[in-house]
């Protein structure tokens, strides 16, 4: 199918109202193929969030359209926007969100328990051995090293077979080897797996596992590279954030 899995038409999201007025977005519009990797990078304050949570259907835009796989998620009612990220969308965060009195199996079939669907605990190893954890299934997140943990966050974010995984700054809270490996994951996702996976990063070196990396600015899009290696988006970053100091 020729259809990208996220479409954004001239998308904005201002927050306040008067002199208070803050503008995060301002009218993007960008497309992202299905099974592409896409990071998305810029100075503190461009909008990265914002963009990736308007995407995922978790904010709702101030003016503009968000297309999931077909579905406009801009003229949903809140219930059907619910059932829709729990069916299509997975979210992997920084800070893991793991239940910590639940062990790493109940974590992951979480999703499945709150969408009200029959839980398969062959369904819920398989994700888990997937992610390298068959053998952590019954240890809690304390019990976990951060890489573990975020591994579950990863298999929770998989368990209802989502078209698209969104990451908000997935590897921030890990060790640079633990990073690589949860990329490596995501890379293959996009790509064997046939996934589409747009990641917000601070990190050149992470950025670089994407096939593009595109770029904000002020709420608004700055370029973009492809197949970049982490020096040339590096040197991209500091050209950008010298120009809005």
């Amino acid at each position: 199918m020729n259809e990208p899995a996220i479409a954004l038409h001239r998308l904005s999201r201002r927050y306040g109202t008067g002199n208070g007025t803050v503008t995060a977005l301002d009218q993007v519009t960008l497309a992202f193929p299905r099974g592409s990797f896409t990071a998305v990078m810029g100075p503190s304050g461009s909008g990265k969030s914002t963009l990736l949570q308007c995407a995922a259907g978790l904010d709702r835009p101030t003016s503009g359209s968000v297309t999931v796989g077909g579905t406009e998620l801009t003229v949903l009612s809140e219930r059907r926007l619910t059932l829709l990220r729990r069916e299509r969308i997975g979210f992997v965060f920084q800070a893991f969100n793991l239940v910590p009195y639940l062990t790493a199996e109940q974590n992951v079939a979480l999703p499945l328990r709150l969408a009200g669907r029959r839980l398969s605990r062959a369904r819920v190893r398989e994700v888990l051995a997937q992610v390298g954890l068959a053998h952590r299934a019954r240890h809690r997140p304390a019990e976990l090293s951060g890489g573990q943990q975020q591994r579950v966050a990863l298999a929770r974010a998989l368990i209802t077979g989502p078209e698209v995984l969104f990451g908000d700054e997935p590897t921030g809270a890990l060790d640079s080897r633990t990073g690589r490996e949860v990329l490596e994951m995501l890379r293959g996702m996009a790509g064997r797996g046939g996934r589409t996976v747009v990641m917000v990063t601070h990190d050149p070196v992470a950025a670089s596992y994407a096939d593009r990396v595109v770029f904000l600015v002020d709420g608004r899009l700055n370029g973009q590279l492809t197949e970049a290696d982490a020096d040339e988006i590096a040197t991209r970053m500091t050209h950008l954030e010298a120009a809005t100091c």
